[in-house]
């Protein structure tokens, strides 16, 4: 009984609250099962598990408001490196990990890899370069480092300016994910679902801000992990491949290529999918081959702008801040590439399993080759057709369903697969509540580093440098509820899919912050000057390109189209970065004596209380 009763500090005892959380969770998914067997609707399950799992959340983050400021910034500088480890990956874990990167998998095929091939080796650069380098200097957010390392108000407002656009950016995407959940689990119109997350999303972050965050974040990632893995299993063992599908999806690749050959991938004509259906698509086309010329160069300058993009997001570095120690943030770089690990090692074998599903008729889910009334009288089909996310369309009139016939919106593939492959909802359900867990983890930092930002950087070091703790902690709050609606408006319009909006803001991020961060640790000669130059045309450059590429109609360079514009921005801001640096004034010798201090990773920060 002794594991029931804490002793010592809440830091101490968080190995025992969290596995009661994790024991009491899965209670609570067997209660949802039996109530499954005892006749109770999907659709009321669907909500108790999105009910269940954001009351839980808001409850932490309610026992974790705080007026201190080290706490609302950085959590007090208390989260040991497993923990931070768990909420770094839930932080990272977005709606683009956990909903749709599985989605992009099964639409387009080996190219998407490039998602987890940068996003996995942009740690590698977060380890090596930023992290532990980061802490050592004692910020409160990435724009404070920028501000203090350089100097001036000018090249702090530009990295806060950086910071918006790339978060809000990245925001919208994650706000665009609840909204596809909730839009399913209760039945209500996607529009009305993003407004749905995003209260949610408030309930975690706006009164104990990093502390909050860190502690809810830690709580997902145990719900999200656990719905990431569980239908993988399921499908694996059903169709046959084993206890370990990570290892054992190739034989189901090859199934999938034959399959996809007898009913004419790539042979068939393209259909449009129904006019009141946007952003529906079929797989009608073939993929680029892995080994096509162009298809490797997009494949690489993908991943690169994933890697920098990563390196460059101040809410994934402001995670870094919270650490004891410069060892305890570099521990935690570790412990979140293995975290994030168990969920991109399964991200290919779920979107294999789920495909194979749908093209495979001797398994009893399969849709393709079926008649379309047989289709359509399916309960999964018409719950998400009803939300406008799936439709059929018999465009040639012979009452089967073709390949080039079936559209699925790709945000849904992972949300869908439950039902795809005849599981019991309650898997459905728990898959809703890991995909609400991810989007809304995502969410908090993201809108934590904005608002942080705006009040920490803009408000009190430029604006009012006088303002009292109430103050700024009230603004902080403030801007978490504006900015947070304005993310909801902007993803209710759905201007591009969620991986879509997750490239750009990689790409705004790595375009202004990326170099200005890498040779303010590396370069002691970089100063205030060549950092204005490297964001403000980094970011301008990337803007620029953006917009003639995807709007504009300008042909793209070397095939770096609108998801690739970071390579762009991030060049402009390397050439006029170092270029400005040479033909001005070199920092004074203080600067660059701190900059030196900052390389050596252990001792104590740089920086004093602020």
């Amino acid at each position: 009984m002794s594991f029931f009763k804490p002793k010592g500090s809440f830091i101490e005892n968080l190995p025992r609250i969290y596995g009661l959380y994790t024991g009491g969770f899965l209670i609570f998914v067997l209660l949802m099962a039996l109530l499954e067997q005892m006749g109770v609707s999907a659709d009321t399950i669907g909500i108790l598990f999105v009910a269940f799992t954001i009351f839980i959340y808001a409850a932490i983050g309610w026992l974790s408001r705080t007026m201190q400021v080290e706490a609302y910034y950085v959590a007090g500088r208390q989260v040991p490196p497993v923990f931070n480890g768990m909420a770094t990956a839930a932080d990272w874990m977005s709606g683009a990990s956990f909903v749709a990167m599985a989605g992009g998998i099964y639409m387009g095929g080996h190219a998407y890899l490039a998602f987890v091939v940068g996003w996995t080796g942009g740690y590698v650069l977060v380890a090596v370069l930023m992290a532990p380098y980061l802490r050592k200097f004692g910020c409160y957010t990435v724009p404070d480092f920028i501000g203090t390392r350089y100097g001036g108000n000018t090249a702090r407002l530009l990295a806060v300016l950086v910071l918006v656009i790339a978060s809000f950016t990245y925001v919208t995407a994650q706000i665009n994910a609840t909204g596809t959940i909730a839009a399913r689990a209760l039945q209500i119109p996607f529009e009305v679902g993003v407004w749905f997350g995003l209260l949610g999303i408030l309930l975690c972050s706006m009164l104990g801000g990093m502390r909050a965050v860190t502690w809810t974040q830690v709580a997902q990632y145990i719900v999200l992990i656990i719905a990431y893995l569980v239908p993988v299993f399921w499908m694996s063992n059903v169709q046959g491949f084993g206890l370990f599908p990570q290892l054992a999806y190739g034989d189901a690749v090859t199934r999938i290529g034959e399959l996809e050959t007898a009913v004419g991938l790539g042979t068939l004509q393209a259909v449009a999918a129904p006019a009141d259906f946007p952003g529906l698509k079929a797989l009608a086309v073939a993929h680029n081959a892995p080994g096509d010329g162009m298809a490797a160069w997009k494949f690489v300058t993908l991943a690169a702008c994933m890697m920098l993009g990563t390196a460059s997001l101040p809410h994934i570095l402001m995670r870094y801040f919270t650490t004891k120690s410069v060892r305890a943030a570099r521990n935690s770089v570790a412990w979140s590439l293995f975290f994030i690990f168990l969920l991109y090692f399964t991200a290919p074998a779920l979107a294999t399993f789920t495909k194979l599903q749908i093209l495979d008729p001797n398994l009893a889910t399969s849709v393709i080759g079926k008649s379309v009334e047989s289709v359509m009288a399916l309960e999964w089909i018409q719950k998400w057709n009803e939300v406008k996310m799936l439709a059929i369309s018999d465009a040639n009139g012979d009452g089967i369903v073709q390949l080039n016939e079936f559209f699925m919106r790709a945000d849904i593939v992972v949300l869908a697969t439950p039902e795809i492959a005849g599981l019991p909802y309650v898997i459905s359900g728990l898959v809703a509540a890991g995909g609400m867990a991810a989007a809304m983890s995502t969410a908090d930092g993201l809108l934590l580093a904005i608002a942080n930002a705006l009040s920490h950087d803009l408000y009190y070091k430029i604006i009012d440098p006088k303002a009292e703790t109430k103050k700024r902690l009230i603004v902080a709050r403030v801007l978490l509820i504006v900015i947070g609606a304005a993310g909801a408006l902007v993803a209710s319009m759905k201007l591009t899919g969620i991986l879509g909006a997750v490239a750009w803001a990689f790409c705004f991020a790595m375009s202004g912050l990326f170099f200005p961060l890498v040779l303010g640790v590396w370069w002691k000669r970089a100063n205030r000057a060549g950092a204005i130059a490297g964001m403000a045309i980094g970011l301008g450059t990337g803007t620029w390109y953006l917009y003639m590429v995807k709007w504009a109609g300008m042909e793209p360079w070397i095939g770096l189209d609108h998801l690739r514009f970071g390579i762009v921005g991030a060049a402009a801001s390397l050439v006029s970065m170092v270029v400005v640096t040479l033909l001005t004034k070199a920092p004074d010798a203080e600067t660059q004596a701190m900059v030196d201090e900052v390389r050596i990773p252990k001792g104590d920060t740089v920086l004093g209380a602020h």
